[in-house]
């Protein structure tokens, strides 16, 4: 496929239906970015899709054409390769596809970054509060790897997933908690049955994490609409529940001609 411009040069398995992947582009350059946005990525119509995946629906209606989705970036600006964290859907025209590249596989990639969900509105020393389920974690990721951890207000992750394995990143989160004292992080799951060595976390959904006040144990502070901002990525129900919790507190969701403190980004 000659509109293809970029190439896979890492895969990365987090689970059976969750994977990271890294794409850099061919004889071109990917211009500078804001941690937070997004771009698309695509394949064509007639490429395979990987043995996990059921029948397609709905069905294509042209085969030769770039199937597009947008995908929101969880490596900093500073690399030279863009970073993806990608959930299987399993009947999808575009992830089956991705699902089954391999290193040195070619794709395409859009040819810049573009969203409005950035820290860029948010004094220094402003907290802020992540919300992510599943993948929705990828745009913080990208935030925390390229300056958020210079800030001088407080951070949080609250990351729910159904398993431990599905909590992309964990690791390095653990990593970047250890190493910075005002950030934290504070993942969930929603099915601790399943796990073979048992789990010892929270299992509550997030927005009863946060409307028990765990944000304020952690900060040592109360957030409120003059001292915090906050960013939910993920599932709409997620988004929904936890703007709800909020907005007992009068946090409202953050308008271009009525700016608030609640940037929502969905899936």
């Amino acid at each position: 496929m000659n509109e293809y411009n970029s190439v896979i040069t890492q895969i990365m398995q987090v689970s059976p239906i969750m994977k990271i992947i890294r794409v850099k582009p061919e004889g071109w350059e990917f211009p500078e970015y804001k941690a937070g946005q997004f771009v698309a990525l695509g394949l064509a119509g007639t490429e395979s899709r990987c043995a996990d995946s059921t029948d397609q629906y709905p069905p294509l209606e042209d085969e030769n054409k770039i199937i597009k989705r947008a995908y929101s970036i969880a490596s900093s600006s500073s690399q030279e390769y863009i970073e993806f964290y990608i959930t299987l859907v399993h009947s999808g025209a575009l992830t089956p596809r991705l699902f089954d590249l391999q290193i040195g596989d070619k794709l395409w990639l859009g040819k810049k970054a573009v969203g409005m969900f950035t820290l860029d509105e948010v004094e220094p020393a402003q907290n802020i509060i992540l919300v992510a389920t599943g993948t929705g974690v990828a745009p913080f990721m990208s935030m925390l790897r390229s300056n958020a951890l210079t800030r001088t207000g407080k951070m949080i992750v609250v990351h729910g997933a159904a398993n431990s394995w599905d909590l992309g990143y964990s690791s390095e989160l653990e990593l970047l908690q250890s190493m910075f004292p005002n950030f934290h992080y504070y993942p969930t799951i929603t099915l601790p049955e399943k796990e073979p060595s048992g789990w010892n976390g929270d299992t509550r959904f997030i927005e009863k994490i946060l409307d028990a006040g765990i944000v304020e144990e952690k900060f040592g502070l109360k957030p409120m609409p003059e001292n915090t901002h906050v960013f939910l990525c993920g599932n709409p129900k997620m988004i929904e529940s936890v703007t709800e919790v909020l907005a007992k507190d009068n946090f409202k969701v953050h308008k271009k001609k009525d700016p608030g403190q609640i940037h929502i980004e969905e899936f």
